[in-house]
């Protein structure tokens, strides 16, 4: 029982140091590119345990700052072929999650 207390703990560590943003794949701006990165990574750490919750706050963001019509994902094993506005798109890995964002007509 200790074991597996300390193998959690040292997982829980791990995710920990190894909790950064990595951009897999994106056409975006440069600078719509670094605050669309940094809220998927503020949402995602303020509702660590809630994904629906994180995808709604950075789908109501992204509407607000730079038009209607954006749609999130956030998941640990999902795949995805979707259609979009050009310069529209973000997917990344945060920690064990991938967050894609995306914006179509």
């Amino acid at each position: 029982m200790a074991e597996t207390a300390e193998s959690k703990k040292e997982e829980a560590e791990y995710k920990r140091l190894h909790n950064f943003p990595l951009i897999r794949h994106t056409d975006m701006s440069e600078e719509m590119r670094v605050e669309t990165m940094e809220l998927c990574v503020t949402a995602c750490e303020k509702f660590a345990t809630n994904n629906e919750s994180a995808a709604k706050m950075i789908k109501e963001s992204m509407d607000k700052k730079f038009g209607s019509s954006w749609h999130v994902v956030i998941g640990e094993g999902f795949g995805f072929e979707i259609e979009h506005e050009v310069k529209n798109i973000l997917y990344m890995f945060f920690g064990s999650l991938a967050v894609c964002v995306w914006k179509c007509s």
